[in-house]
């Protein structure tokens, strides 16, 4: 009796399928044949009219995937519906060539969805040049170390409140691996009060100006969701604006990092810091937190920020449930086809103690835990406060996800 095995094949980009081809001894034609159908994906489109979702459907059937409308799409008892669809890379590519000749702007669809394939394929491709910095997100994930001059902080509130304070933690974390300096003065933990302009400005600026003097190279971040604050940052020397509302609390604030050219992070969240944990709902959490995306995108973009410059941030914590956030750690791939780098900033956050029952000073252990999940998962740059613990895990996973068969 013969012995065979049966291995299942984890594949995730065109480059994994040929490897595999071509160890088996496939000749070339076989491979080009192969490589587009073996990797599958899945998308969800809409809202769609009845008669456009009747003619997606019918055109992903027609290529041999699949599709699922609602129901009430086939005699026209809906008046609209979302579309999921499941294909080959292939196939996709003959749905997109086929949907481009169809009414309800539907080519539009078969653009965004080319282009979020091209860019979940990519092995490279997110540049990131700032000061002397300069490298591929695609290859090398970044550290962005926490600096809060606030008196209140969830974490560290106090601790780094006078500039000589700031100044030494600012060196330890560069010490320790820091690739950005991420600065803030004003709290935006759940319930933290708001800070006047001129405090703020007080607490960020000489700091700002010291680090970019002794530190001629080093990128450095505001996190504000003021555009004076984050204007006056950017001529202190600042080069990043972490604005944890997405450009919406101030309406300057994408004009100013127009002006300013700054890297601009924009970061999701559902409410205020006042009132944000206030039972936080979402009838769709993914399609909510993408829409607001596209919607910050479409303002930093009208107001002359250079697409390159965008990074996003899924906002853990910030207006969301322990399961929201679970969700978006475990899907986080999901906003990688945006084609930008994703920030993502887990680091001592509360939710982790839901989980754990650990006390602030207690969570590093799970916090690298959810670094190592979204660097997996597909995040570029992790904000967090532990440095050193955190240079181990990245360098670990981004040796993982750079290994090839």
């Amino acid at each position: 009796m013969r012995n065979y095995y049966v291995r299942l094949l984890d594949l995730h980009t065109t480059q994994d399928a040929v490897s595999l081809i071509q160890q088996i001894g496939s000749d070339g034609h076989g491979v080009a044949l192969m490589k587009n159908k073996l990797l599958h994906f899945n998308f969800r489109v809409g809202p769609l009219p009845a008669a456009a979702a009747n003619i997606i459907k019918q055109e992903m059937l027609s290529v041999g995937g699949e599709a699922a409308v609602t129901r009430g799409v086939i005699n026209c008892s809906a008046d609209n519906s979302d579309a999921i669809l499941s294909a080959t890379r292939k196939q996709f590519r003959k749905f997109c060539r086929k949907l481009r000749a169809q009414p309800f702007s539907l080519a539009r669809i078969a653009d965004r969805i080319e282009t979020t394939l091209k860019n979940r394929e990519k092995k490279s491709g997110l540049p990131f040049k700032c000061r002397g910095l300069e490298v591929d997100l695609k290859e090398t994930s970044l550290i962005m170390g926490i600096l809060n001059i606030t008196p209140d902080s969830f974490s560290d509130g106090n601790k780094f409140f006078t500039p000589d304070n700031a100044l030494r933690q600012a060196r330890k974390l560069i010490a320790e691996g820091a690739d950005i300096i991420d600065i803030g003065g004003e709290s935006t933990r759940p319930g933290a009060r708001k800070v006047p302009l001129k405090e703020e400005l007080d607490r960020v600026l000489p700091v700002i100006r010291a680090l970019r003097e002794e530190y001629p190279a080093l990128p450095i971040s505001i996190d504000t969701y003021k555009s004076r604050v984050a204007a006056a940052a950017v001529a202190a020397g600042a080069d990043l604006i972490n604005d944890i509302s997405g450009f919406n609390f101030d309406p300057e604030m994408a004009a100013i990092a127009a002006e300013t050219g700054a890297y601009s992070v924009l970061m999701h969240i559902q409410g205020t810091p006042e009132k944000m944990q206030e039972a936080p709902h979402y009838d769709d959490l993914f399609a909510e937190v993408s829409s607001y995306f596209e919607k910050s995108i479409g303002r930093a973009e009208n107001a002359g920020v250079k697409r390159e410059k965008i990074i996003l941030d899924p906002g853990i914590g910030f207006g969301k449930t322990l399961e929201h956030n679970l969700l978006l750690l475990k899907h986080l791939a999901e906003f990688t086809g945006f084609g930008l780098p994703l920030l993502l900033g887990t680091s001592r956050k509360s939710f982790i103690s839901k989980l754990t029952n650990a006390g602030v000073d207690e969570r590093l252990p799970a916090s690298l835990a959810t670094v190592a999940q979204g660097l997996t998962n597909g995040a570029n740059i992790l904000r967090v406060h532990d440095v050193a613990a955190t240079r181990q895990v990245v360098t670990v996973i981004d040796a993982v996800n750079n290994a090839q068969r």
